[in-house]
């Protein structure tokens, strides 16, 4: 027995290791820079809470928080709806559901960088060609406004995760007892009531996981960001993640920054506990 837990512990050392390396390390100086006047080289001096206190009153960082939750409440919505619709759709006995599930997953192993730069392509190129024919104007300019802005970031966030979300929701889909919808059509029971009945309380679990994984995802997204708006116009599409690397990297507020990505990390960590919290209430014991 002794010996058993001396080649556990011996085995799971590397991991925690790199774990206090890579992730408490960096948090615990994080934090601790936070706290001082730092630009990445030295620090001026030690500032207290005074990073967090201007922290609330950047504009733009509270207007970047705004633009950053909406994304991310629309983009759950529709990620886990339409991921949810593929995988009804690819989990029924017909020819080609295979090939569909590849293709429906193909997007999310694009990098979100060139993904970012692909769709830019489009919204600007294809898009305006269309708009020519069609006489539509505001399709010219798709990336010129902070509302299609916005829109253009959702679909390529959607585009990107919903193949994704779809494979989770597959696992658990395939988990469903047989049984139990065959006895609930036997009781004349309809498609919508086997799945709302039935199939949704039994993949809850498969829920819990997709929203935990795109709350934050969206939260964090950066590249897409990045290569599709750039923030444009005038920060109007500016994420969180953008606002503290510009804050960290073209001002050179490394303290600031912190002191940003701490708070960032408390919103989203609460956000996300919550929502795992409440929808593990609602799982069914099977």
């Amino acid at each position: 027995m002794t010996n058993k837990k001396t080649w556990f512990y011996l085995f799971i050392a590397p991991v925690i290791v790199a774990l206090f390396c890579v992730v408490i390390l960096p948090l615990l100086f994080g934090v601790y820079y936070s706290f001082t006047e730092w630009d990445g080289v030295t620090i001026s001096g030690f500032v207290g809470f005074e990073n967090y206190i201007n922290v609330f009153k950047d504009e733009g960082f509270l207007k970047a928080l705004w633009f950053t939750t909406k994304f991310s409440v629309v983009s759950i919505i529709l990620i886990n709806a339409i991921g949810l619709s593929l995988a009804l759709i690819v989990t029924e006995k017909f020819k080609g559901s295979m090939l569909l599930r590849t293709i429906f997953f193909m997007p999310n192993l694009i990098g979100g960088l060139i993904l970012g730069f692909i769709w830019q392509f489009i919204f600007i190129k294809a898009f305006s060609s269309v708009g020519d024919m069609l006489g539509i104007e505001s399709l010219k300019t798709w990336l010129s406004t902070t509302e299609t802005g916005f829109w253009a970031l959702v679909i390529v966030m959607c585009w990107q995760m919903s193949g994704y979300i779809m494979v989770i929701y597959i696992s658990y889909l395939q988990g469903v007892d047989e049984s139990l919808l065959e006895a609930a059509s036997l009781d004349g029971a309809t498609e919508w009531q086997k799945f709302w009945q039935i199939k949704f309380p039994m993949i809850m679990p498969g829920f819990t996981v997709s929203l935990f994984m795109t709350l934050s995802n969206s939260f964090k997204l950066y590249d897409q960001n990045l290569s599709l708006t750039g923030g444009g116009p005038y920060n109007s599409t500016q994420m969180v993640a953008m606002n503290i690397f510009n804050t960290a990297f073209s001002q050179n507020k490394m303290g600031y920054a912190q002191a940003k990505g701490i708070i960032f990390f408390l919103i989203v960590a609460a956000i996300s506990l919550t929502q795992v919290y409440i929808t593990k209430k609602k799982e069914v014991e099977v």
